[in-house]
This record gives structure tokens, sequence and C-alpha cells, in this order.
């Protein structure tokens, strides 16, 4: 970019998308690592021992353990037997496993699952905002009446089309 050159919508979409480059990565390995999140791919199992409040049962006891979907398997005494450890009622510790994703890997994942109570959100509504920014500028890339234009016209709706059928087919 030469001292006298204007900036027009070419250079702000070029230099936008060099910079957000690294950040497309990131969001692309960490969205493909996601939709294997039902599994146990790439995942690891963790041994946890965490001391809660005695006398905890059920969904209660699903929650402060974080586990979904959580069902005691058995109860002997005060042991509570579930799928993945054990629950002292007496004493409240409880030893179970977690299969987890390798530390950068699940910091990646974050970015996916940010909300408003996290500093992340930031960054995806400001790559949210770069995305919808390329998608328009990219419309000024071209003369209306080239070819290259008009075949950019027929691939963004067969994009829409195509995403339209996945989602309600």
């Amino acid at each position: 970019m030469s001292k006298n050159s204007p900036i027009t919508m070419r250079v702000l979409h070029r230099y936008l998308g060099f910079f957000l480059a690294g950040i497309m990565f990131i969001y692309a390995v960490s969205g493909m690592v996601l939709i294997f999140r039902t599994t146990d791919f790439l995942k690891k199992e963790v041994q946890n021992h965490k001391e809660l409040e005695p006398g905890l049962e059920g969904e209660k006891l699903g929650k402060e353990l974080k586990i979904r979907e959580f069902k005691a398997e058995k109860v002997e005494g005060d042991m509570v037997y579930f799928k993945t450890g054990t629950y002292n009622k007496a004493t409240g510790v409880a030893d179970f496993t977690t299969k987890e994703l390798p530390f950068f890997l699940d910091k990646m994942t974050k970015l996916h699952k940010a909300n408003t109570n996290s500093l992340l959100y930031f960054l995806n509504i400001f790559f949210g905002l770069s995305l919808l920014f390329f998608v328009i500028s990219t419309f000024w890339m071209f003369r209306p009446s080239t070819k290259i234009f008009k075949n950019g016209i027929a691939f963004t709706i067969a994009g829409i089309i195509l995403t339209l059928v996945l989602l309600f087919v």
C-alpha cells in the first residue's frame, strides 16, 4: 500500500483477511474437533478427586460433579456408584474419571462455546462482524457486468441453497 493510494474496499478486504487468517485457522481446527465432542476422539482419561458437601443425592450430585444425565447405578450404605466413579455420602468424597481434550485443544474449543460470561465473546463478535464484512465486501471486488461477478452470484446462491438443504433435510 503506497502512501498516496486510497483505502479501498479491496485493500480493507485484503488486510483484514490476512489479519484474520490465524483466527480462522484456530476456529476451523476447533470447529472440526467439536464435531466429535460426543465421542472420545482425541480425549484422554483424567482421574478426579473432589470433596463435596456430604449427603448429596440424584440431580444435585450430578450437578456438583458437572456430569450430564447423571444416574446412580447402585447405592450400598453410604457409597453411591455411578458409571464413571463413586461418591461417599458420609464424607462427601467423590472419585471419578472424565474424558477431556488435551489442554490446547480444550482452550481452542472454548472459542465456540463463549457466551457473555466470558471475555472471549468479544473476539466472537469481532470475528462474526469481520466475516459479515467479507461477505459484503466480496461483492465490491468485481464490476457487476463481469462474468466473474455473475458466476460469484451463482456460487453464492448455490452456497445458500446447500446450507438450507442441509439445515432442513
